[in-house]
């Protein structure tokens, strides 16, 4: 569940707030052990996810870097490329 949450710092364009959230429900996923919780657990798990959301918006508002940002494309074509190569082979 977890290789879904990527990097949401130091992006340009920034990172959007659902992928914010996105990244929160991931999250939450794994900690909680269920991708859907139970009627009986549906609150505590969308306030967790809420609260996690706000948390990651706070840490991404407030981190600092020297370093230019990265282009979402440019980091895309990356990450196909690697796909590719792991898993583009046969035999």
């Amino acid at each position: 569940m977890c290789r879904n949450i990527r990097q949401l710092h130091n992006f340009e364009p920034p990172a959007t707030t659902d992928e914010v959230r996105a990244a929160a429900l991931q999250y939450v996923r794994k900690v909680s052990g269920s991708t859907r919780p139970s009627q009986a657990n549906a609150e505590a798990f969308d306030r967790a996810v809420e609260e996690v959301a706000q948390a990651t918006a706070r840490l991404l508002d407030h981190l600092v870097t020297t370093a230019p940002p990265k282009d979402r494309e440019v980091e895309a074509a990356k990450a196909r490329a690697r796909a590719a190569e792991r898993y583009g082979r046969t035999g």
